[in-house]
């Protein structure tokens, strides 16, 4: 099986969502992530004959937009969510 290489542009594609895409790519293939010339360049290797060239170039992207929209509303509901926990734990810590 030959490997396959998925590049980004740093300035648009954050490094974190690559990591957590290529963690969720175990059991499938390898993922490898090199920084070069202002990009990110992924590496992928299957470990698995289910997943070949495009079809797992596909969904490598794929799970890189997930990874992406999770980071935006992440990024969108963080604050409500610091609230939740706030209030959460402040009411536990008024029925001690």
């Amino acid at each position: 099986m030959s490997d396959l290489v998925v590049d980004f542009s740093r300035s648009v594609q954050s490094l974190d969502a690559l990591r957590e895409a290529a963690y969720r790519l175990i059991g499938q293939a390898a993922c490898q992530i090199d920084e070069a010339d202002g990009r990110y360049v992924c590496r992928l290797s299957p470990t698995q004959s289910q997943l070949r060239g495009e079809e797992l170039r596909t969904h490598f992207l794929n799970l890189v937009t997930d990874e992406n929209l999770r980071e935006k509303v992440g990024r969108e509901t963080g604050r409500f969510r610091d609230v939740i926990v706030a209030l959460a734990f402040g009411s536990l810590a008024e029925g001690e």
